[in-house]
């Protein structure tokens, strides 16, 4: 009881707060909307709550959970052993058993069962959470205002970068950022999707400015913070963004060449991170996928998760990769209408995902409202959108986490649409 009361104070506080910051407003985004949203996403994220509670009531296996118990670990050193506090939330010399035997061991999520040798972000989400108990006196429903309010903030920067590139499509666009189911209800958890939808969108807005105009200060910090914080929460996210967002860069102020400009790109970068371990420093690329889907498959095997699907054997190979690519994203964007049988989360994924399939067609059915798009964020879309369905696809053969890792994706699908098409004209005669 006394959490939902301060939830609710915390709330009432950032409603207050949202209704008065200016800055957050913007075509067709008032003060009153953002607050609606916000309020959309607090529900969403008690839902989330209630599922992972009495449905899946395992809470040493919910994700929501486990990092909040782990940062609660985490934080309990603070009042008896501040230096210890301060040392595991900055990683600074806490790799010694002392840390080990008092904390970390008491911990479900610290260390891998699996550990590829690559960049552990359950680390993240763990002093995420311990930051939010200074807040929260260790009740759950705080952090999920908290977070709330940030992937409220992350969806509001995500649609000011490109509301002025669809004139005409503000509702449609409105629809794409904010009222995609799976975005409401994963980006409202205690989860990494909560972090990927804050630095997504600060990337986004940072970094899409118009031809002759100048990134503000706050621009750049977004750009530069927003990728540093996808780059400890979801770094293959913005790897998958960076070919297409530097081929927008390159092309932006005109669509003559964009095409080669992109293909250029694409195969610098591409086959840079393909060089890595071949005279290259860096990871292996290939053998770190194959390492990667066979370490996820032995572990939801292990876990006996419920909604296992077999994926074709990675090798580490680049022939293999090609030859799974197909299949990669057949997994990413298609199998999830065909997981309706895994349960009733599966059920309403594959709903959404039925309903996105037909809305898309309906969409692209209008021939006759066909425009010439802006090239260059066409090429942008349709490279994130490709990249990151392989990574996911190559890699995950659980549905119900495809569902989750292809949130960032949905957005961009509509986007896409609405690209090419032609904005209704209303009275201005809008084009």
């Amino acid at each position: 009881m006394a959490g939902a009361l301060l939830a609710a104070g915390y709330a009432a506080l950032f409603l207050y707060l949202i209704r008065r910051w200016r800055g957050l407003q913007a075509p067709g985004l008032s003060g009153r909307t953002i607050g609606a949203l916000f309020l959309l996403k607090v529900l969403a994220g008690t839902a989330l709550w209630a599922v992972y509670t009495f449905i899946y009531p395992d809470r040493a296996t919910a994700d929501i959970f486990k990092y909040f118990d782990d940062g609660h670990v985490l934080f309990s050193a603070l009042p008896h052993a501040p230096l210890d506090h301060v040392r595991m939330l900055f990683g600074v010399g806490n790799d010694t058993p002392h840390f080990d035997n008092t904390y970390y061991l008491k911990m479900n999520n610290w260390y891998r069962a699996f550990d590829t040798g690559y960049y552990n972000d359950a680390h993240t989400m763990i002093r995420y959470n311990a930051v939010m108990h200074l807040f929260s006196f260790g009740h759950y429903p705080v952090h999920t205002v908290f977070v709330c309010l940030l992937s409220t903030l992350g969806s509001v920067a995500f649609y000011k970068a490109f509301v002025d590139r669809f004139k005409g499509h503000e509702k449609g666009l409105f629809v794409a950022i904010f009222l995609l189911p799976t975005v409401i209800f994963w980006s409202s958890g205690v989860l990494k999707e909560n972090l990927l939808m804050i630095g997504l969108g600060a990337v986004l807005w940072g970094a899409m400015t118009s031809p002759g105009t100048r990134r503000t200060a706050g621009q750049w910090a977004a750009l530069v913070l927003g990728a540093a914080l996808l780059s400890l929460v979801k770094s293959y996210v913005i790897l998958c963004m960076m070919p297409g967002l530097i081929s927008w860069w390159w092309a932006r102020r005109t669509m003559q060449g964009a095409v080669w400009k992109f293909l250029v790109v694409h195969a610098v970068v591409i086959g840079g991170a393909l060089g890595m371990g071949h005279g290259l420093p860096g990871p292996n690329l290939v053998d770190l996928l194959a390492t990667q889907q066979r370490d996820f498959t032995g572990m939801v095997r292990e876990v006996a998760a419920g909604s296992l699907i077999e994926l074709p054997v990675l090798e580490p190979s680049l022939r293999s990769l090609l030859r799974n690519a197909p299949h990669a994203l057949y997994v990413t964007y298609l199998a999830p209408v065909l997981g309706w049988s895994f349960g009733p989360m599966a059920l309403a994924a594959a709903a959404e995902n039925l309903a996105l399939l037909i809305l898309m067609a309906l969409l692209l059915s209008r021939t006759h409202r066909y425009r010439r798009p802006d090239l260059p964020l066409l090429l942008f879309f349709l490279s994130f959108l490709v990249l990151l369905a392989l990574l996911i696809g190559w890699t995950t053969p659980v549905l119900g986490a495809v569902v989750r890792y292809r949130m960032p994706l949905l957005p961009f699908l509509i986007m896409s649409c609405l690209l090419v098409l032609e904005p209704q004209r209303k009275d201005t005669d809008l084009a």
